[in-house]
Formats: C-alpha cells, sequence, structure tokens
C-alpha cells in the first residue's frame, strides 16, 4: 500500500515514529493509503530545515519569489485532471466539483498572491517636523500553516501563497483525513524551484503533529483553518509565547430571503449555498431564513428541488452531492438530524443515509436534509452541523430577520435576497458577519479580506491583510 511521507528541506522522510495513519476513500469506505503519523521530532527536524533556509529566502527578491510561485501555478495548472482525481478520491466530493473549483482555486491562489507582493511596499512619511519616516515589511521567520479537510489544496495553498511568497518560511500540516494533494504540492514546488527548506509538510493528527507545530518556540505565526474549539485550544497555547494568530473557524450562516427578491436567481442560488460540497463549506447557508409571505411557494419549491439532487459515486458526471468526508463526520451529522427530530423538528426532505449501489455501497454517504418547525435557540440552529442539513425558519420583518440572523456565536458569514438595494445595504450594516453577500454567495474577490466575528474566527485572510499577516512592520526614521 502506498505510504505519504513527511516533506522536509526537500525529501521526503519517513515519521520518526515509524508509524502511519490509514487515510480512507469517503466513497467506498476502504483504505486506500497510508500517511505519516508525526509528532514533535518530526515538526523540530522541519523547523531545523526551515530555518537554515529562512536567511537566502528572506533575501531572495520578491520578483523571484514572485517568478517561483507563477511557476508552481503552472505545474498546479499542468496536473488538474490527476489533482482533481486525488482531491476527489480523498475527500469524497464528486471529481467535476474538484476540476473545476478547488484545483482551479489552489492555482489561482499561487497566482495572486505572486501578483499582489509586486504591490506590496511599505508607506513613507515625510515632515519637516518628523523627518522622513519608512516602513519596512519583513518575514516573521518561520511559520505554521494548518489546514482542513474539505477543501484540502484549495484551503492549504491560501494559507502557504501568501506566507512564502513574503519571504517566511513553512510548516504545514494538512488534515489528517486528506493528506494526498498536499504532498503532491510538495513535490510540484520542489520541481517549479522553490528551494529546499522553505515549505516542509508534515502530516499527521492536530493532537500530535497540529500541537507540536503551535508549541514550537521557534514558530512565530500560526494560520488555522478548522473547528472553534481547536481554534480555543490554540489561541490558549499559543497567546502566552505571542505568536501572531490568524483563525479561521466555524460558522452557523443565515440566508436571509425577503418577499422581494429575484425567486429564480435565489432558489437556484440557495440550493447551491445549502448543499454544495456536501454542505461541507465555512460559507455555507445552514439557517435560511424567510419571510413569511414568501414561506410556504418558497418551501414547496425548495423541496421538490433538493429532492431532484442526485447523489452518487463522485466518479459520475451527474452525482451533484457525494460523500461526506469521513465514517465519523457521517455519524456526527446523522446524530445532528435524530437531535433535530427530538428538538420538535420536522424532516421535510432527507435525514436518511443515501443507499448507493456498486462500488460505493459502503460509502458515507447523506440524503440532503430540510428541516422545518424549530426554534432559533435549539442546538440544531446553534451548532454547526457542517453536513447537508438546512433549516427553515419563518420571519415578519426586518427586525426580526436581523434578530434571528445575530442570534449565534458565530459570524462569518451571511447572504441577504431582495430587490430593494436600501434594504439591502441596511440589513448588511447590521449583520454581524465578516462577509456579506447581496442577491449572490460564494462571490470572491481575492484581494478582498476574509474572515469572521465573534467565535468565527481571529484576523483576516486574503489579499493585502495575508501579506500583512506574515510580515512584522518596522518603522527607520531618519531626521
Amino acid at each position: 500500500m502506498e505510504r505519504i511521507n513527511n516533506f522536509i528541506n526537500g525529501e521526503w522522510l519517513e515519521p520518526v515514529g515509524g508509524t502511519y495513519l490509514d487515510v480512507f476513500e469517503p466513497a467506498t469506505g476502504k483504505v486506500y493509503c497510508e500517511a505519516a503519523s508525526s509528532g514533535k521530532e518530526d515538526v523540530d527536524l522541519a523547523v531545523q530545515a526551515a530555518k537554515i533556509a529562512f536567511p537566502e529566502w528572506a533575501e531572495t527578491s520578491k520578483e523571484s519569489r514572485s517568478e517561483i510561485l507563477h511557476a508552481i501555478a503552472d505545474g498546479i495548472e499542468a496536473e488538474l485532471d490527476q489533482l482533481a482525481e486525488y482531491e476527489s478520491r480523498d475527500n469524497g466530493k464528486p471529481i467535476w466539483l474538484a476540476h473545476s473549483v478547488d484545483i482551479p482555486r489552489a492555482m489561482t491562489n499561487f497566482r495572486v498572491f505572486a501578483d499582489a507582493v509586486m504591490e506590496f511596499k511599505g508607506d513613507t512619511f515625510s515632515s519637516e517636523e518628523f523627518g522622513e519616516n519608512t516602513i519596512h515589511l519583513n518575514p516573521l521567520g518561520v511559520v505554521g500553516c494548518i489546514s482542513p479537510w474539505n477543501l484540502p489544496l484549495y484551503l492549504f495553498s491560501w494559507k502557504i501563497a501568501p506566507a512564502i511568497v513574503t519571504g517566511n518560511c513553512v510548516i504545514g500540516k494538512p488534515s489528517e483525513l486528506t493528506p494526498y494533494t498536499a504532498n503532491e504540492l510538495g513535490r510540484i514546488c520542489k520541481q517549479a524551484g522553490l528551494p529546499d527548506g522553505v515549505l516542509n509538510i508534515i502530516h499527521g493528527e492536530g493532537k500530535f503533529a497540529g500541537a507540536a507545530i503551535t508549541e514550537h518556540p521557534d514558530i512565530k505565526a500560526i494560520s488555522f483553518t478548522g473547528g472553534t474549539e481547536t481554534g480555543k485550544a490554540i489561541s490558549k497555547t499559543a497567546a502566552p509565547s505571542f505568536k501572531k494568530l490568524s483563525l479561521e473557524l466555524g460558522g452557523k450562516n443565515p440566508n436571509i430571503i425577503f418577499a422581494d427578491c429575484d425567486f429564480e436567481k435565489m432558489m437556484e442560488t440557495t440550493l447551491r449555498s445549502s448543499f454544495s460540497n456536501q454542505g461541507q463549506i465555512c460559507l455555507c447557508g445552514s439557517r435560511i431564513l424567510i419571510e413569511k409571505p414568501l414561506f410556504n411557494s418558497f418551501k414547496d419549491e425548495f423541496i421538490q428541488r433538493t429532492k431532484q439532487l442526485e447523489v452518487g459515486d463522485p466518479k459520475r458526471d451527474d452525482s451533484q452531492l457525494s460523500a461526506v468526508v469521513s465514517e465519523a463526520h457521517f455519524n456526527k451529522i446523522m446524530k445532528y438530524i435524530g437531535l433535530a427530530k427530538k428538538e420538535g423538528g420536522t424532516i421535510l426532505a432527507g435525514g436518511t443515509p443515501a443507499e448507493i449501489n456498486g462500488r460505493c455501497e459502503n460509502g458515507w454517504f447523506i440524503q440532503p436534509t430540510i428541516i422545518e418547525g424549530l426554534g432559533v435557540d435549539c442546538r440544531t440552529n446553534q451548532e454547526e452541523i457542517f453536513g447537508p442539513v438546512v433549516s427553515l425558519i419563518p420571519f415578519e420583518s426586518e427586525a426580526e430577520a436581523i434578530g434571528m440572523a445575530n442570534a449565534t456565536d458565530y459570524g462569518l458569514s451571511a447572504s441577504i435576497w431582495t430587490d430593494d438595494s436600501e434594504k439591502a445595504q441596511r440589513v448588511a450594516g447590521k449583520i454581524d458577519a465578516g462577509v456579506i453577500w447581496l442577491n449572490c454567495w460564494m462571490v470572491r474577490d481575492l484581494r478582498t479580506p476574509f474572515g469572521g466575528m465573534k467565535q468565527s474566527g481571529l484576523g483576516r485572510e486574503g489579499g493585502v491583510e495575508a501579506l500583512r499577516f506574515f510580515t512584522e512592520a518596522k518603522n527607520v526614521c531618519i531626521k
């Protein structure tokens, strides 16, 4: 069986402890390879390599770094088909989705930051009184980038690209559930001419490999995307060391639908925002708030369209949904569906595993699920399920919709649907969320800041915000 080893100093090394983790294909429920089960000793080796590589990489011109990032993007583009198959096998998503979204976005991440760094520089302020003050933006040194399993290469590259283009060396850890494309990224980076030690990839569980990264005294910053509870644990570890932290955490996002919306555009988009990637996107709208005059017509049409969604083998082009990432996650989602029933909810569609014949008969598939009749304060509407599960909640007034939307500990994103532009802007201004879409969803200009409020995170990613996170400002004054 194939083994995925750690990528340290440009070489693939077996874990120091010699142990490996099974990696499952969600669509079949079968082990298809093994990944290194790493710990502190492996992280120490990676940090040592990164520290050696850092001085030269930090002095490398941003023009040269930019060229290497474009070469990495070229390498991803050249292997688009194969990488999409790997991503689907690892994560369970349809191949067509990985091919059209995940892998192209990973490629774009490298290109965007390769271009952005060329315009990235500190300001200069001059006056007779204070002289000339020049702000230098210097790389931090060795940084940690920990990414989740839902968009494996997409989010791994979202962190790595700004980190290395600003002159840092990276210790990256992908999710142990989806390690394969991260491993391939190491190979592509080496082929693109990235110097050894600039990117090091450590595989393993969060409680061992991830903890060793966040605790390491020579790692100056942590960029993490994942669950809120893990984010809290990272904060407790990193804060006493004064590491820089960027935490993109959970969401319980509202989709606010007013009766005066463009019904067809709203319906088509709401179907996507509810169930894309099996609902395993932090930006999915899991709480659908509908103005009462529209509620019944929305409900009938939404149920009909949801029941028509094809759940099937990710290799099939007509599969709109496929497997969720793991057996444990499958059980978690089904447990929440059971909880919704206990809390008084009515299942309008789905609510059961999806039975797939053939090679996927033992895979982890769930029918897209719609729930009605739950209050805003119940656990189903408060806790992140992160699966193909949404609840429908009616509202009567603009003020009530805003109150419902804000009635969670999360504040990542929201969608607002109305043809009244003044109302759209007014409501958007009162919603506690870092990203708000008006009459659209998942429209992402990568130059804009991305992140959440409340327990949805700390700091911002994207564009200049990411480049600033991975640098330290130093003011030099001449009088």
